[in-house]
């Protein structure tokens, strides 16, 4: 059986049997024993990781949790290993804490290094603690009661009859709410520290019990300490108390450091070795009143299974009530020590003795609490089932009981300020908040938190959190989903953050849609290189995310975002600003899933549309080459055919090959407008020619000009050819078929989410291109075709616009028509000039 998350086996519980057999956790699963082997592999490295470590003091030790936890998390499953899951998260928080220790060890950092690392140190070790309270509670609560009727109110105990530890026994099995109180005392009792204090017997060996008082009764006259001073005439233990006198000095000393030492084992759950400490330093008789106060049980009455008629040995006291009330007045007198007065106090229930000891924190004073509160339950168990007499307890022991929750606002309101400052702060409502089982308002706790002071939550604090949350989730205990979604929420922003695309995806996938695309297109806005991106996508399908809407969204919060142009505005001319870069290179999240090419081409269209009313048109470029050159035959591969394709994409895609066939044009348009202002030049006149001038000189003046008359012949010619193409590509923007350009094609209904997709104004968009675009590209064929010479085509161009078979002029502004017509005038006039009518035909008398 693998161990449990704290031992058990010399605690001061008063009853360890039944409670071992019972809670024991099971065997955990093999990812826990990859861990142990990866943590000793740290350690291996650790030396040659020690310069890195050191800059950040500590800080990238605590960061492996992030990716640990999340490895941990990959092996979960339902039921029993959610707790394997605790166990193993609680496994690789100790192995950073170890890795933190030794770093202290090695002085890394110096003294400033060393404080950050103990603080680090002081967060982890309450983690670690947290977790372990989570396991030990939850699992009783889950696995175990279960199979149990639900005693909440410490009621319907043990039937008449039994032993004292029989009785308890079935206290401890039918009563959860006294187990969990015993679980609490175990998880306090492991969790015991003794902080700074220096070990009482760090200078002490085997000793007799008060040597010095015993020397000095022997060799009064020669006494080397204590000569003068009033001491004890006996050496019983009761003698100081009957006398009322000291021991010597130095025994008085000693005396004390043992009671502390005593204290402090019991306090951490080790009485057996309390006992031992006792017999070790001479006082037998303290470790008799120790063993005071076990549960009787005479096995000798039970039925002889063997059949071997042999006596068996008694165990406990069976003047345990007598001892009680001994131990209880003792606890209230003041003649003894506070470590004796509360050692005694633990075992006989006295609540005083162990506050005035134990006033300074929390989990001294929870632990105080709880094991009076079991030792009155129990003892109330014992007197109401076993057929005994037993001696009455004062009143003031009686009176002593108390519920947990008066527990907890005892502690609210302490004294100390320590105590209330740690009652207050996060782990202390987190841990008392899981003692109760209101796991409700430790939610509410955690929102308050993330929403109030989500700058001072670390991400650690976030990382802790969220797995509580996870885990309470998984087990049912989350009552309100959505403010659990928060917690888990603000986690997966601090890991936004660290940019970490597996955790991100993996913890975004543990929330509801609406949050998962937000989320993780917050995250998909950040990543900006391209291998980055196909990572990111990557563990998005891995962890079931819905890719397809998260990219779709992340490309509208980058194309819609505002955003200031920075110190040094616009661009110039023909130059891409890094915004207008930002925004068409996210067009590369649509490309990754060949599902998403309608929407690529949705996305993209909509850019184009913003760019050619901006009249950027290198953003228009560097837009159209996102799209893949094929988009066509790929959404009639993904459709089947083209009969098939949806109302949207039927409508984008022809929007786009709108946009392919203006940017056609216009480029062409930009070439011959080249061609015909880089006309060749003439070559230099040479000087008059005169009598020295000879042969040579006059051979190659001559040669200049042919070649000259031939580049101009080659550039006519090219120039002819570009006019030509130029006004085809431009007349295809005017002529295009399919109800023209920028105009939808015939569909049967509107797209299911046309609202969603802000359809109309599209449509308005498009409207308004249109009147701006075609005007202007009539405009370019119009000066093409004039300084051609095709002055008959410039005419027939204002038949095109006039047609009522497109109705081009309908986009037409007064001012923009009137603007056309003139220069369509001039060609009238020019054709007049060459002696043909106004439309270009030969005049006929």
């Amino acid at each position: 059986m693998a161990d449990s998350p704290f031992p058990r086996s010399t605690r001061s519980g008063l009853l360890r049997t039944t409670l071992n057999s019972s809670m024991a956790p099971q065997n955990l699963s093999h990812s826990l024993l990859i861990l142990e082997q990866s943590n000793a592999e740290q350690e291996d490295r650790s030396l040659m990781e020690n310069t890195g470590d050191d800059l950040d003091r500590g800080q990238s030790r605590m960061d492996v949790l992030y990716p640990q936890f999340y490895d941990v998390l990959q092996t979960q499953g339902a039921g029993q290993e959610a707790f394997e899951v605790i166990q193993a998260l609680t496994h690789v928080c100790r192995g950073v804490m170890e890795q933190l220790e030794l770093d202290i060890d090695h002085g890394m950092g110096g003294e400033q290094g060393t404080r950050q690392r103990e603080s680090l140190l002081t967060w982890l070790r309450q983690e670690i603690n947290t977790w372990r309270l989570l396991h030990a509670l939850f699992y009783d609560r889950i696995l175990l009661q279960t199979d149990r009727p639900a005693d909440d109110e410490m009621q319907d105990g043990p039937t008449l009859g039994g032993s004292e530890k029989e009785v308890i026994q079935q206290l401890y099995a039918l009563n959860a709410t006294l187990r969990e109180y015993q679980l609490v005392v175990d998880w306090l009792e492991a969790c015991y520290d003794r902080g700074e204090q220096q070990n009482p017997l760090h200078a002490h060996d085997r000793m007799m019990a008060w040597e010095n008082t015993l020397f000095q009764l022997e060799n009064l006259q020669g006494a080397a300490f204590g000569k003068g001073h009033e001491i004890v005439t006996r050496l019983d233990p009761d003698a100081p108390v009957r006398e009322k006198r000291p021991l010597h000095a130095l025994d008085e000393e000693d005396n004390l450091r043992l009671s502390r030492a005593i204290f402090e084992l019991i306090r951490s759950g080790r009485v057996d070795d309390g006992l031992k400490l006792c017999k070790h330093f001479g006082q037998t008789w303290r470790a008799a009143i120790l063993e005071g106060w076990r549960l009787h049980e005479d096995p000798n009455f039970e039925q002889n299974v063997s059949g071997l008629h042999e006596k068996l040995p008694i165990e406990g006291n069976p003047r345990r009530d007598i001892w009680k009330r001994c131990a209880w007045m003792l606890a209230d007198s003041k003649n003894y020590d506070e470590y004796s007065r509360a050692t005694a106090g633990v075992f006989s229930g006295h609540l005083g003795s162990l506050k005035t000891l134990l006033h300074s924190n929390w989990h001294d004073l929870l632990w105080a609490h709880l094991k009076v509160q079991i030792d009155i339950r129990v003892e109330s168990e014992i007197r109401g089932c076993c057929l005994k007499n037993y001696q009455p307890m004062p009143d003031d022991y009686w009176n002593g009981r108390m519920t947990m929750e008066q527990i907890f606002d005892e502690l609210n309101v302490a004294k100390d300020a320590s105590v209330r400052d740690y009652a207050q702060g996060q782990q202390g409502i987190i841990q008392r908040h899981l003692i109760l089982d209101t796991c409700g308002e430790l939610i509410q706790h955690m929102v308050r938190w993330v929403e109030k002071d989500t700058a001072q939550q670390s991400p650690h604090q976030l990382r802790f959190m969220a797995h509580i949350v996870l885990f309470l989730r998984q087990i049912g205990r989350v009552e309100q989903e959505r403010q659990a979604e928060k917690i888990v929420a603000a986690y997966v922003e601090a890991l936004i953050a660290r940019g970490e695309p597996q955790l991100i995806a993996y913890y975004t996938a543990s929330l509801s849609n609406p949050l998962q695309v937000k989320l993780y297109s917050r995250f998909l806005e950040q990543v900006e290189q391209k291998r980055p991106r196909e990572l990111a996508v990557d563990a998005a399908l891995q962890a079931g995310l819905d890719v397809e809407q998260i990219t779709r969204v992340t490309v509208e919060n980058i194309r819609l975002a505002h955003q200031s142009l920075g110190e040094f505005g616009e661009p110039k001319s023909g130059e891409i600003s890094a915004i207008d870069q930002r925004k068409i290179s996210a067009l590369e999240w649509l490309t990754y899933l060949p599902e998403q090419r309608g929407e690529l081409l949705w996305q993209a269209n909509a850019m184009i549309r913003t760019y050619l009313a901006s009249n950027k048109v290198e953003c228009m470029r560097q837009t159209f080459r996102m799209v893949p050159a094929d988009i066509v035959q790929q959404l009639v591969s993904l459709y089947g055919s083209v009969d098939n394709i949806p109302p949207r994409e039927e409508c984008c895609l022809k929007e786009y090959l709108c946009y392919k066939v203006y940017l056609s044009g216009v480029d062409s348009f930009i070439e011959w407008n080249r061609l015909q202002q880089n006309k060749p030049k003439k070559p230099l006149a040479s000087h008059a020619a005169s009598s020295q001038d000879n042969f040579t000189e006059r051979m190659a003046s001559e040669r200049k000009e042919q070649a000259h008359r031939s580049e101009v012949v080659r550039w006519e010619h090219k120039l002819k050819e570009q006019a030509k193409q130029t006004i085809e590509t431009l007349y295809n923007v005017l002529m295009f078929p399919d109800k023209g350009w920028l105009v939808d094609p015939f569909i049967p209904k509107l797209p299911e989410n046309a609202v969603q997709l802000n359809w109309d104004h599209r449509l308005l968009q498009m409207e308004k291109l249109r009147s701006i675009c075609i005007p202007e590209i009539a405009l370019l064929l119009n000066e093409v075709m004039f300084k051609s010479g095709d002055f008959a085509g410039c005419v027939r161009l204002a038949d095109e616009i006039s047609s009522e078979n497109r109705q081009l002029y309908k986009v037409y502004t007064k001012h923009k028509l009137a603007e056309l017509l003139a220069k369509i005038a001039d060609a009238s006039l020019e054709l007049l000039n060459s002696k043909l009518d106004p439309w270009g035909y030969p005049i006929t008398t």
